[in-house]
C-alpha cells in the first residue's frame, strides 16, 4: 500500500508532536518531515518527497500565505497538496488561502475531529473546509439560489480556466494542464472576465467560492 507522505509545518513543537501521534496511527500515512518555519519548510522540500503539507499560516520568517504562493508557482512543488491548519477563523483568511492555492482549510480547534477527513478529501483532489467555514460560505451561495445559472454563458473550456485561475494557477501552468498555448489561455481569461463583468483576481476568487467552482476538473 502506498502511504501518503506528509510534512508538518508549524512553529509549535508540541502541536507537531500531537499531529504526528494522531496521523502515524493511520496505516496509510507516513510523516516524512517537520518544519518549524517557512524557510525550514522550503529547505525540507529540497531533500524530501511529499504528497501533502499540513501548513500553519502564522509562522516565523516566511508566513503560510507566502509559502503557498511560492509552492504553487514552483513547477517542482506545485502538485503537492497543501492543507491549512490554523487558529484563524476569519473568512478573509480562508479566501486568501484558497486564492493562494490551498487545497483545504481546517481550524486547529477542530483538528482532532476533522483533520483525517480533510486530509483524505484533498488527496482526492477536492477542496475541504471545516464545517463552520463551509456553512459560512454556503450562506453566501444560498443568497443567489433563485438566480439563473450565473456561469451559463461560459463555455466548458472557459469554466475550466476559471477554476484554475481561482485556485491560484498562473497562465503558463494552466496552459500545461490543458495543453494549450499561453496566448490561448490569456484569451480565455479575458472572455471569462468580460462575461462575468469582473476586473480583479479577488473578484474571481469570490465568485468561484460563491458558486462552488473551486474543484478542479478531473
Amino acid at each position: 500500500m502506498n502511504k501518503i507522505k506528509i510534512i508538518l509545518a508549524d512553529d509549535h513543537a508540541i502541536l507537531r508532536a500531537g499531529l504526528k501521534l494522531l496521523l502515524e496511527a493511520e496505516d496509510d500515512i507516513e510523516i516524512v518531515g517537520e518544519a518549524c518555519d517557512g524557510e525550514d519548510l522550503l529547505n525540507q522540500l529540497e531533500k524530501l518527497t511529499a504528497d501533502l503539507i499540513i501548513l500553519d499560516l502564522s509562522m516565523p520568517k516566511v508566513n503560510g500565505i507566502n509559502i503557498l504562493r511560492q509552492l504553487k508557482n514552483n513547477k517542482k512543488f506545485c502538485k503537492i497538496r497543501v492543507l491549512i491548519l490554523t487558529m484563524h477563523t476569519e473568512e478573509e483568511y480562508i479566501r486568501e488561502s484558497l486564492a493562494a492555492g490551498a487545497d483545504g482549510y481546517v481550524e486547529k480547534s477542530a483538528f482532532d475531529t476533522e483533520l483525517l477527513t480533510a486530509l483524505h478529501t484533498v488527496m482526492r483532489g477536492e477542496v475541504y473546509l471545516s464545517s463552520k467555514n463551509a456553512v459560512s460560505m454556503l450562506s453566501t451561495m444560498l443568497k443567489n439560489e433563485n438566480e439563473d445559472n450565473p456561469y451559463s454563458l461560459l463555455s466548458k473550456r472557459e469554466l475550466e480556466v476559471l477554476r484554475y485561475l481561482a485556485r491560484g494557477y498562473s497562465l503558463s501552468e494552466i496552459g500545461e494542464q490543458l495543453h494549450l498555448s499561453l496566448k490561448t489561455i490569456d484569451t480565455y481569461k479575458t472572455r471569462v472576465f468580460n462575461k462575468l463583468n469582473i476586473s480583479k483576481k479577488s473578484e474571481l476568487v469570490d465568485y468561484a467560492l460563491q458558486y462552488n467552482l473551486l474543484d478542479l476538473p478531473q
